[in-house]
């Protein structure tokens, strides 16, 4: 398979995209490094060859910086994985903006309550960040908790999606 690469400048730093063929979102994150995006697959899940070249996501990242939060929504991602993986990135589709949850209650979500640390690897493993949105998943109480583009970028994205909020009562996600 040949894939694309593209990036783009954002308000939190060079943007990467890595895409199929049918531009399905492969693996994305804040980095300018083609390793960093393409470390984010298994190795057996890793195109043959990469190219330069445009990546239709990135209009969808363009309009969720100037404020259309749900322009990641309708991206195409083509992840490979266990059922409950697969399970858990449809799931984190699912969370909306501004309203995260606690891994709990992210478990809870998907069926399990008590199954937090497997709420937490399917976060760690998902390689298309932004559009499959694992930065709307907290701690319990609130913390951050982890990202693998670290805690500055998740604390950014999370203030974005809060201010662009209307005023009133936030409801938590699935509820």
């Amino acid at each position: 398979m040949t894939a694309h690469l593209d990036t783009i400048d954002t308000p939190d730093g060079p943007f990467t995209v890595l895409a199929d063929g049918h531009q399905r979102v492969l693996a994305s994150g804040w980095t300018a490094d083609p390793e960093a995006i393409l470390g984010r697959l298994r190795p057996r899940e890793r195109p043959e060859q990469v190219v330069e070249g445009r990546v239709a996501a990135l209009d969808a990242v363009h309009a969720y910086y100037a404020g259309d939060l749900a322009a990641i929504d309708e991206v195409q991602v083509s992840q490979s994985g266990t059922t409950g993986q697969l399970a858990g990135w449809r799931g984190l589709r699912r969370i909306a903006p501004g309203a995260p949850l606690t891994y709990a209650q992210f478990a809870a979500e998907l069926g399990g309550e008590r199954a937090v640390r497997a709420a937490a690897s399917v976060c760690a493993r998902n390689a298309a960040a932004l559009f499959v949105p694992c930065h709307r998943v907290l701690r319990t109480g609130g913390a951050l908790g982890g990202f693998a583009w670290g805690l500055e970028i998740k604390r950014s994205l999370l203030a974005r999606e809060r201010a662009a909020l209307p005023a009133g009562p936030v409801v938590p996600s699935g509820r």
